[in-house]
């Protein structure tokens, strides 16, 4: 089977260096530009840039196109319903899509009680009116976030994000009432495993923690995800998960799952909560929702949902009804192709190669993740589990030099992660794996040591 990478000049080529240039220009340097590449093109799982290079996308716009780049569904009902009008303003004057994405969503998201759906444009707008939502219906005030979490970057979002540089540092002061408790990270648990369970998946346990941040009668909800993203491809325990949610609902705490990374088929499910039996009080929804255009949602109970009066929520682009079209081709995409399923199965390969690769570098301290959300953190030794940054950054930037966009992650910055798009087939997804593989070997820079 022919290569997909193909490059005919060096990584960046001059048009992507020259576009970056006007880039500095243009665009303040506050907004990161992970690989130097202009992008003039793409296609399922590849990327054409600027000057021609053929390359390999395991990045997917950090999990946003889990159908691939331009599906042809979704780029049907967008053209489709640009035929008909692109904006009118749902607040205004109602329009099926959105109305139609609502109904998909309350059916699809865990639970059988009655739901409502709400659509705003981004992540970060998702999390901050789920908490708007949870705190009107409870009358509290506090929110319970993670250590390692990440939702986003508004003020809020901010004060529920845990890792300071580059996202909090120097942009305070944040939001008041919001209290950090660990994240059951097994891999960096101090304690280790107690017999093979969390250590933190213990009632005395949690009621402690609590005890010594805040009361749980003053906690409005605790959001969650339930594998990190952004903090490094971690996946809560189960026991842990299962423990957490009937504390919350013996106290009154409304359980939001931020599955803005782990939705839409990611981790082998539609959503991550069906991998812990768990049904939130609300889900919030973004990334893979609407394949590539901008869209959040956040679903949960009608009763909770209903509390805010008229006007207390909505938005002037929320649910545009171009990505509403995007987001129910993306759903019937992921119905009739089986993505979830594939998505797993793509992930027992990616899992199977870094465990091999764990055999042979012992700079490789963990494998870990839910279906195709896997992730490997990379250490200057086993023993001390000392995260290696310089060591990812390397991976990164040689992975980039033969053809593979790729993407670190971690609290430390020493974590690889994943992220093709669910409809890659098996050549694609080991032709980049190839290539991370001769990366990885390139940035140890010497013989793979065994563990």
């Amino acid at each position: 089977m022919p290569r997909v990478i193909h490059l005919q000049t060096d990584i960046p080529g001059p048009n992507s260096r020259a576009l970056l240039a006007r880039r500095a220009r243009a665009v303040p340097r506050g907004v990161p530009a992970v690989t130097p590449i202009a992008v003039a093109h793409a296609e399922g799982s590849v990327l054409t840039d600027a000057d021609g290079n053929r390359l390999i996308d395991f990045a997917g716009g950090i999990g946003v196109v889990n159908t691939g780049h331009r599906h042809p569904g979704v780029v049907d009902a967008v053209r489709a319903q640009l035929d008909r009008f692109a904006h009118v303003c749902f607040p205004v004057s109602t329009y099926e899509p959105y109305v139609e994405l609502a109904e998909r969503l309350n059916q699809l998201t865990p639970g059988t009680h009655e739901k409502r759906t709400f659509l705003v444009n981004s992540g970060a707008e998702a999390v901050e009116n789920a908490v708007k939502v949870a705190r009107f219906f409870t009358g509290r005030q506090a929110v319970v976030c993670f250590e390692h979490g990440f939702h986003g970057r508004t003020n809020l979002a901010m004060a529920l994000t845990s890792k300071v540089t580059p996202y909090k540092q120097g942009f305070g002061p944040f939001a008041p009432e919001v209290y950090r408790i660990p994240f059951p990270y097994c891999y960096r648990c101090t304690e280790g495993p107690d017999a093979g369970r969390c250590c933190l998946a213990d009632r005395a346990r949690l009621e402690h923690i609590f005890a010594t941040t805040v009361a749980p009668s003053s906690v409005a909800a605790i959001i969650m995800e339930l594998e990190l993203g952004e903090g490094g491809f971690v996946p809560a325990p189960v026991e842990y998960v299962q423990t957490l949610a009937a504390f919350a609902r013996e106290n009154k705490i409304l359980f939001i799952a931020d599955e803005i990374q782990t939705g839409f088929g990611r981790t082998g499910r539609l959503f991550a909560c069906e991998h812990y039996g768990l049904v939130p009080d609300l889900i919030i929804t973004a990334k893979s929702l609407a394949g590539g255009l901008p869209l959040a949602a956040v679903t949960g109970r009608a009763e909770v949902m209903d509390a805010p009066h008229v006007g207390g929520l909505g938005g002037t682009y929320g649910g545009n009804p171009l990505a509403c079209a995007a987001a129910l081709a993306v759903i019937d995409a992921m119905e009739a192709e089986g993505i979830p399923a594939r998505a797993q199965r793509t992930g027992d390969r990616i899992k199977a190669r870094f465990q091999r690769w764990a055999g042979h570098f012992s700079c490789i301290g963990d494998v870990r993740g839910l279906g195709a959300m896997i992730g490997m953190e990379l250490v200057t030794d086993r023993a001390s589990r000392a995260p290696d940054k310089a060591l990812a950054g390397r991976v990164v930037a040689a992975a980039l030099e033969r053809g593979l966009v790729l993407l670190s992650s971690g609290t430390f910055g020493n974590t690889i992660r994943v992220l093709a798009p669910l409809t890659a087939d098996d050549a694609l997804i080991d032709e980049g794996l190839d290539v991370m593989g001769a990366a990885l070997e390139a940035a140890v820079g010497r013989t793979p040591a065994l563990a």
